[in-house]
């Protein structure tokens, strides 16, 4: 089972509660899909903030992964986001990420986020993991 499989797959075990789909996971890469429903809408009709945060968060999150092998205990330390576009409410939002610095206990990502087939991004963040030390037995 190649990466992108593996990571879904513990996605779906271990956080049932995401609704994104991992498309691709690469060296220092990840893209993430997620399917615009009306639950992620705020008055206005256009995707809340939180829905952003989370897709952010997740495409970062699997980037980690996919380079350092599934640890859960890896954990967000800052994100942020700058809102640039009104996305589509219609249509899928990608999540784009790139980690930019893999060290030994912090990894440092960047993020854009596109309404599918649109060429201006959405959403920019940047964010930090904290990765858990290794054990020694």
């Amino acid at each position: 089972m190649d990466i992108t499989a593996q990571i879904n797959q513990f996605l779906k075990d271990d956080f049932p509660q995401v609704r994104s789909r991992v498309e691709k996971i690469d060296t220092r890469y990840s893209l993430v899909r997620h399917q615009v429903i009306e639950a992620d809408l705020r008055p206005g009709g256009t995707v809340s903030g939180p829905t952003l945060f989370a897709i952010a968060d997740l495409a970062l999150y699997v980037a980690i992964l996919g380079e350092i092998g599934i640890k859960p205990l890896a954990v967000t330390t800052n994100l942020n986001m700058n809102f640039l576009n009104k996305p589509q409410a219609n249509t899928d939002l990608m999540g784009e990420c790139r980690l930019i610095k893999v060290g030994k206990s912090l990894i440092m990502g960047d993020v854009f986020i596109y309404s599918e087939g649109q060429s201006q991004p959405v959403v920019h963040a940047t964010g930090t993991y904290s990765i858990p030390p290794k054990r020694s037995v």
